[in-house]
């Protein structure tokens, strides 16, 4: 059995529109007390309804006991945004989960950020953070419009030198590759859809940039290969169990039958929440968490998407 997260009480204290179909949030702790501060990076689960749960990155400023985030309309969503647009208002209390951070701002530099949309969300207090550690940065932002694009004015008039805008619309669009083979000694994170990340990591590597230099966070799961899943045996060590985990079914579904509680939200591989530690065996990672250096050392794995390995019988985890 895995330890519950701490949640919270949380009130909308706040909501502004701050670009097309863009919504940001302002939310304080119900009792008044401060919120746990957080580092650049980090994002929370907002606990929108039964079973809606949805992770956003926080956006800043850190420290003063609030939590702010900011909310896209996804036209093709599961129905987390629309809640968040159409439903809630100032004062309405909702549930949210303690900050976890999988997409944290190294110490060394320089720092390259690339941002897709509203992937600029844990680019802000990145942003600030370096400014405050004094490091080399610079910033690529790319989105359709620039009506689109939040907080785009606000950040190419603070940094005019530092913040490099690729509008669609306008005719500047973002090349990855270009851009990446001049980034040998950065430190390169990249946040937003899918295409964007699969482009950066390609011109990465394609530029031989080392994967540890090269830092994703998904809001998609990565598309794995088609390969049919194999039954395994999974050895759970804090509860006394060992389970079978049928082709069809994961470790995390495996687990909840059999009564084990385990903390999780996406259930596809993409918000660390179900992350458990690895006592023996060797993983099949399928999650978009983690990176490929992390992946290596066989250290965690996300239960609701990644599987023993082809050839490994048995996974004994800390559950």
């Amino acid at each position: 059995m895995t330890a519950a997260e701490p949640e919270f009480d949380v009130v909308l204290l706040a909501a502004s529109r701050v670009a097309e179909n863009v919504l940001e949030l302002e939310l304080g702790a119900h009792d008044g007390s401060p919120l746990p501060d957080w580092q650049p990076g980090a994002h929370v689960d907002l606990l929108l309804a039964p079973g809606l749960e949805r992770q956003y990155s926080l956006i800043g400023p850190a420290g003063d006991g609030r939590w702010r985030l900011a909310v896209l309309r996804e036209r093709a969503g599961r129905g987390g945004s629309a809640l968040v647009h159409d439903t809630l208002a100032v004062g309405d209390r909702l549930r949210a989960r303690a900050p976890r951070n999988h997409f944290a701002l190294a110490e060394r530099g320089p720092a390259l950020f690339i941002a897709g949309g509203i992937g600029i969300t844990p680019f802000l207090p990145m942003i600030a953070a370096a400014e405050a550690a004094g490091l080399e940065w610079q910033l690529h932002y790319a989105g359709r419009s620039r009506a689109a694009m939040a907080y785009a004015e606000e950040l190419a008039a603070r940094h005019p030198s530092r913040v490099s805008l690729h509008i669609s619309d306008e005719g500047t669009r973002l090349d990855a590759a270009q851009l990446l083979a001049d980034a040998a000694e950065a430190q390169v994170y990249c946040c937003g859809p899918a295409r964007l990340l699969d482009a950066v990591e390609a011109a990465a590597s394609a530029a031989g940039l080392p994967p540890a230099s090269v830092h994703v966070e998904r809001f998609e799961p990565k598309a794995h290969g088609s390969e049919a899943n194999t039954a395994f045996e999974v050895e759970l060590e804090f509860s006394g169990l060992t389970l079978t985990v049928p082709p069809d079914k994961s470790i995390l579904e495996t687990a909840d039958e059999a009564g084990v509680l385990v903390l999780s939200s996406c259930r596809e591989g993409t918000c660390g929440t179900c992350e458990t530690h690895l006592v023996s065996g060797e993983v099949d990672h399928r999650d978009s968490v983690l990176s490929p250096g992390e992946q290596a050392e066989n250290r965690t794995m996300m239960i609701c998407v990644s599987r023993a390995a082809p050839g490994c019988p048995r996974l004994v985890l800390e559950l």
